[in-house]
């Protein structure tokens, strides 16, 4: 390797020195984001947006097919509507920002930079909402939101991020449930079948909830770190909401019925997810679903006669089956090796003259760095199998990753010894109490992720209090 090409990787710290330095070099190398002026702040580059384009499109695709439209709500909320649902303004209160002048004058009411949209939401339905009929009010949108958290890293925790926030209205509490459950089921078949990352699927405690909620279904992801990462939430509300902002119908009879209303959401973080999930120390390791450039022709020797109308033909050749570009840049073939290992391009293609006179490509796996032989006229066909055995790895070593981190306690000494040892999932029961989740946390920085939807009994007493059990919850540090 040149002297070039070796700098080029050494700028990424090896993730097991330091994994935040790791996490951030990634991040700044693989040129996804810059920070922007203000503390905590992202300006995500070209690199960075194309994945979250592919993975936006993708959810969209599915939400609309579940019946969703796409809506944009407004920036701003007046003070006195966000006070409305007390529960809920006193969850995000801390994260709020504030406008209090418009140009050089006071405003006569303050003015809060959206952190989330419901109680926009709930005064559209007040006013829009009437009878049976209306129901259900199946919204969806795109936007920006602001919360001001003291610690940021890009991706993960920002003051400013992209997300979709979904907000539906339904006629009975089973309805809306069934709702609930079902973008959970979306957010699922996004985060494993596309970003090929394993999720728990389950419920969050009491203290851990959505601000406002009923309850709230979350899918947990665990990083190579062995910290876990909230991927995508789910929130019932109830009738809550709709007592507070008075959001009612007529149902069949005539009679007046508060309206069962539902919210989830994810974000930009999933960003993270994909680094800490798949990435190495050489970069990113892209899933092909999600990838932008599935794969990229890098020609060896390209100022011989010959080779670059080559690798062009193999370009259009394939063009329809993969999403592909083609380095022909003046940089040597090691720095445009490392550059695209960098950026996680699933497969990389190499061909020179000696390709050419064998009839023959060279396909490099990101995921593996194995090399494959491929004659010319079986590439059409090789190259989408391939993908598909590239996306099927990733997972899999993922799902592996998580099985050898995923432990059992049945006290506090084993719980401790293995965040010591082996820090990852940690199963262990419960018996319900908030002050024990609280003791937990206090002890060990774990916090309960989820109560799974398929329980285990793995011991009679809680973990902490030695009290009888209730549930089995996953616990873990997390981002």
């Amino acid at each position: 390797m040149g002297k070039r090409n070796k700098q080029f990787v050494e700028k990424i710290t090896a993730m097991e020195e330091d994994f935040a330095q790791w996490y951030t070099d990634v991040v700044k190398q693989a040129n996804l984001v810059d920070y922007g002026p203000v503390r905590g702040t992202m300006i995500i580059k070209p690199d960075g947006f194309a994945i979250w384009e592919r993975i936006r499109d993708e959810l969209d695709r599915q939400i609309k097919a579940t019946g969703h439209s796409n809506v944009s709500f407004p920036l701003f909320i007046p003070e006195s509507l966000l006070q409305k649902e007390k529960d809920h303004v006193e969850g995000f209160a801390p994260e709020v920002a504030w406008v209090t002048h418009g140009g050089e004058n006071e405003l006569s009411e303050r003015l809060v930079v959206r952190p989330t949209s419901e109680a926009l939401f709930c005064e559209y339905y007040s006013k829009n909402i009437h009878s049976y009929r209306d129901l259900p009010m199946l919204y969806n949108q795109w936007s920006n939101v602001v919360r001001w958290e003291k610690t940021t890293r890009p991706f993960l925790r920002s003051l400013e991020f992209l997300w979709q926030e979904g907000h539906t209205a339904h006629a009975t509490y089973e309805e809306a449930a069934e709702e609930t459950a079902k973008m959970l089921n979306v957010y699922t078949d996004v985060l494993e079948n596309y970003l090929a990352i394993p999720v728990l699927r389950g419920r969050k405690t009491e203290k851990e909830k959505f601000a406002g909620a009923d309850y709230t279904l979350t899918i947990e992801s665990l990083m190579h770190d062995g910290k876990a990462l909230q991927s995508g939430t789910s929130h019932h509300f109830g009738s809550g909401f709709a007592q507070a902002f008075d959001i009612t119908y007529l149902d069949e009879n005539g009679e007046s019925q508060f309206v069962h209303q539902t919210s989830w959401g994810v974000t930009t973080r999933l960003l993270g997810a994909l680094i800490m999930v798949h990435g190495d120390n050489r970069g990113l390791v892209l899933p092909p679903k999600i990838a932008p450039t599935q794969a990229i022709i890098i020609p060896i020797a390209q100022h011989k006669e010959g080779v670059l109308d080559k690798a062009y033909s193999l370009r259009d050749q394939v063009k329809n089956l993969v999403r592909i570009e083609m380095d022909a840049s003046d940089k040597s073939p090691g720095w445009k090796f490392n550059e695209c290992e960098m950026k996680g391009i699933p497969v990389r293609i190499e061909m020179g003259p000696k390709d050419i006179e064998k009839n023959q490509v060279v396909l490099v796996r990101r995921d593996t760095g194995e090399k494959e032989f491929v004659a010319l006229q079986d590439l059409e066909s090789r190259l989408p199998i391939l993908m598909e055995e590239i996306q099927e790895n990733l997972f899999k070593r993922a799902l592996l990753h998580r099985e050898q981190k995923t432990a059992i306690a049945t006290n506090m000494d084993e719980f401790k010894q293995i965040l010591a040892e082996n820090p990852g999932f940690i199963k262990a029961m419960w018996c319900g109490d908030i002050h024990c989740e609280e003791k937990i946390k206090e002890e060990t920085q774990a916090t309960s992720r989820c109560i799974p939807f398929e329980q285990e009994k793995i011991a009679d007493t809680c973990i902490c209090c030695g009290n009888e059990a209730k549930e089995m919850v996953y616990w873990a540090k997390a981002y």
